[in-house]
């Protein structure tokens, strides 16, 4: 077999590092064992990874941390669906149409999750989500056996944190949003009982109606305040680059 058009599994970790800063040898080599990954071999037994398979890769990395799913569901739709040429109409997502609307992460959202399968169900190592926990951003729950468990409600944000360590953002950085967001809920706790007064009085009976008008108006609060807060932040930072374009001329 010809090797033009193949990689080693060293280079298919390298060239996939940059997107997934987690993969490596080892979990190309157990996706392989849990039978996602049938890559060709040569004659002395060196895995060889065709376009095919790297985007084979490619497409379970992201199932995994964008979507949340579990291997044997990912498992599942290939093999139901494969995963062949990308069509123009995937090309926004990456991914196959048969594989850009899973229903499974809403019902991931709804569970516990043992730490130890973070690996398996994010795609993201053990010691970042308990750097997570250390820094207050998720917390952690304690299971009647002793395990810490993950809870799906939180792994969009878990997903996020993981995106900003590409631009050098890590947990330890993060730890002011989390004494930011205990300030601020007193702000909008404040806020909403003005609005209940509003309303009809704090003691309102809170129906299927009023529950959905105090939604939108926390969701508006908190769009206003995140307008708000851009803001600031995007003068402060152009502030900072003229100063530096200034230093240079």
């Amino acid at each position: 077999m010809p090797d033009a058009g193949y990689l080693t599994i060293g280079k298919v970790v390298r060239k996939l590092q940059a997107q997934y800063p987690d993969l490596s040898i080892s979990k190309v080599r157990y996706l392989e064992d849990e039978g996602l990954l049938d890559p060709s071999r040569t004659p002395s037994g060196y895995r060889l990874y065709s376009q095919h398979d790297v985007h084979r890769l490619e497409t379970i990395l992201y199932l995994q941390k964008t979507r949340f799913l579990p291997l044997s569901v990912i498992k599942e739709r290939l093999e139901g669906n494969g995963s062949g040429p990308m069509g123009e109409q995937d090309e926004a997502l990456g991914l196959p149409s048969s594989l850009r609307l899973p229903n499974e992460d809403e019902e991931l959202a709804k569970k516990l999750h043992p730490i130890d399968r973070m690996p398996e169900v994010l795609g993201m190592s053990v010691s970042f989500v308990r750097q997570l926990s250390d820094a207050g951003l998720i917390a952690l729950k304690r299971s009647p056996h002793g395990r810490d468990l993950v809870d799906g409600k939180d792994f969009p944000l878990i997903r996020a944190c993981d995106e900003l360590r590409h631009f050098g953002i890590g947990p330890k950085n993060l730890r002011q949003y989390v004494t930011a967001a205990n300030r601020e809920s007193a702000m909008f706790e404040q806020a909403l009982i003005v609005f209940a007064r509003k309303g009809g009085g704090v003691q309102m009976e809170l129906t299927s109606e009023s529950r959905q008008q105090f939604e939108q108006a926390f969701r508006q609060m908190l769009s206003l305040t995140g307008n708000v807060r851009e803001a600031l932040i995007r003068r402060q930072v152009s502030q900072t680059f003229s100063q530096m374009e200034d230093r240079q001329d």
